[in-house]
């Protein structure tokens, strides 16, 4: 017997969030009565947003509608409470570095890699929109191809070892093997501007892809980064069969967003000079 086959187009869209809410502290699922009153508010503040008559209105979102099948009331499995473990002290100096960058817009080395449509990381947790990943195989390799910046990892499954520790990549150094049915994943490397949730170049990925039947792959995923969070934390995601081709990512390096988003910060700080200079 061969390696079971993982391959089509696989949809990860659900309104099931990544933590369990504090509201349903306790509770794995939800009652399917508990399941719609939760989804009917959500997708009222969705609908409310869609409709907005502000510019920002995002009407051509693809948020998910419905929990998982199972009424999940998050994606992490582990801790069992659902929620993310406690982050480190030098986790949280990052991030508030990363926030006066952000808030300040110096120049293009302060803007995160997905504003350079560079990559939206690795794991497949849902998005506003783009929420598709295709799987293609062959005994050697699986390429997993992301709707999200059409980004494609191509992992080996042939025994090679991982690159040096000093080589590191914006997603990572991944490798392949078969456990059983269950296609497992370790990648680590990763660059420091790539690296998931913010995590450092000490994180480690464990991804395992287990086909549960003819519409339905199982994504598990577990995090580990020292530096980031006291402990491992794992997610599980479902992805369900999709019968539409991926669409392709309009988005590329220099795109107009980033310059934009740059000529727009250069000339609110002209006007403050302006205005401070004036008083």
């Amino acid at each position: 017997m061969g390696a079971p086959d993982l391959q089509g187009v696989w949809d990860y869209r659900t309104m099931t969030p990544l933590e369990r809410p504090r509201e349903f502290a306790g509770k794995t699922t939800l009652t399917r009565e508990e399941a719609a009153a939760y989804e009917r508010s959500q997708g009222e503040r969705l609908d409310d947003y869609d409709r907005s008559p502000s510019v920002h209105a995002k009407w051509w979102l693809d948020n998910g509608r419905q929990l998982t099948s199972d009424n999940r009331t998050s994606f992490i499995i582990s801790p069992t409470d659902g929620r993310l473990p406690t982050s480190t002290d030098e986790s949280k100096t990052r991030a508030a570095t990363r926030a006066e960058a952000r808030r300040l817009t110096g120049g293009v080395e302060d803007r995160s890699l997905s504003e350079h449509c560079i990559t939206f990381g690795i794991v497949s947790l849902p998005r506003a929109y783009n929420n598709n990943v295709q799987v293609l195989q062959t005994p050697t390799s699986v390429a997993l191809i992301a709707e999200m910046i059409h980004n494609v990892r191509v992992i080996p499954l042939d025994g090679r070892p991982h690159l040096s520790d000093d080589i590191n990549q914006w997603d990572g150094d991944a490798r392949g093997h078969w456990d059983g049915d269950t296609l497992v994943v370790e990648t680590r490397n990763f660059s420091p501007k790539g690296s998931f949730l913010g995590a450092t170049e000490d994180l480690r990925l464990v991804e395992r892809f287990t086909r549960v039947g003819p519409d339905r792959l199982d994504y598990e995923v577990t995090v580990n980064d020292a530096r980031t969070c006291g402990e491992p934390w794992t997610a599980l995601v479902p992805l369900n069969r999709s019968r539409q081709p991926i669409f392709e990512y309009a988005c590329h390096d220099g795109n107009l967003g980033l310059y934009n988003l740059l000529y727009n910060a250069r000339f609110a700080e002209n006007v403050e000079s302006v205005h401070a200079g004036s008083k």
